[in-house]
């Protein structure tokens, strides 16, 4: 954890800006990072211990403008700790330090691979991912992991992230309507969890199914009872 010589009274995370207030210029930036929390909402559904936020500011000095990675994961956090919920993340609050930083390139490159990859090192920030839909001669999903002090870029997609209990990877994929390469969260074997589109549309499935195998069954007990009145057996008296 950062150690802090502020001073004693510091601005909470209500009294400072949430964002630096710069739109967005692809909206990849807002879907990818919400997909990924939409995903941990179901999947950590009744853990209360960690924060996605998107878009949201990281603070570690009042005088200095906040840190806006498209999306950050703390853990050992509380979840919710009021019902207007954070406006921004607070480093001398929380005490925390976010696990992994997530930024999506977008069409005006912001010094995703020098500058922020520099900024996140030196905060300490274990995990940086960076994603880049454009790229087509180097991966498009980079993740470096934090050793001795300096990232180093991390084999394989789908990743593992063995103190997140996650791993992170890219796929295509529907989501909102729209096929194309995502980010997704998997299983230590590497097995993608679903999205809340797919469990709904997986959960309608197997209500189908049940419903089939009912009337299938009301069917073959129909066929059985007139088949035994036939032979002059009442059904009713057997049971």
């Amino acid at each position: 954890m950062l150690e802090y010589n502020l001073p004693k009274y510091l601005p909470s995370a209500e009294e400072l800006p949430d964002s630096d207030e710069t739109p967005v210029d692809n909206e990849l930036q807002e879907l990818i990072p919400g997909l990924l929390k939409a995903i941990l909402l179901l999947l950590w559904a009744e853990r209360m211990d960690w924060l996605f936020g998107i878009d949201m500011g990281i603070y570690e000095d009042p005088e200095k403008p906040a840190i806006v990675p498209d999306a950050f994961l703390s853990l050992g956090v509380e979840r919710v700790y009021d019902e207007e919920l954070r406006p921004s993340y607070v480093l001398w609050d929380e005490n925390v330090v976010p696990i992994l930083v997530l930024e999506v390139v977008s069409q005006n490159y912001r010094k995703e691979y020098t500058n922020k990859l520099y900024e996140y090192e030196r905060l300490g920030i274990l995990y940086y991912v960076i994603y880049s839909s454009r790229r087509r001669r180097k991966p498009r999903l980079e993740v470096h992991k934090l050793v001795n002090g300096k990232y180093q870029l991390q084999e394989g997609n789908p990743v593992w992230l063995p103190e997140i209990g996650l791993g992170i990877g890219c796929e295509r994929g529907n989501y909102c309507g729209m096929t194309r390469e995502w980010l997704y969260w998997y299983d230590e074997q590497g097995q993608r969890y679903p999205t809340p589109e797919e469990q709904i549309k997986e959960a309608k499935n197997r209500a189908q199914v049940a419903e089939q195998r009912a009337q299938q069954e009301a069917q073959r007990a129909q066929q059985l009872a007139e088949q035994l009145r036939a032979l002059g057996i009442n059904p009713d008296n057997l049971s």
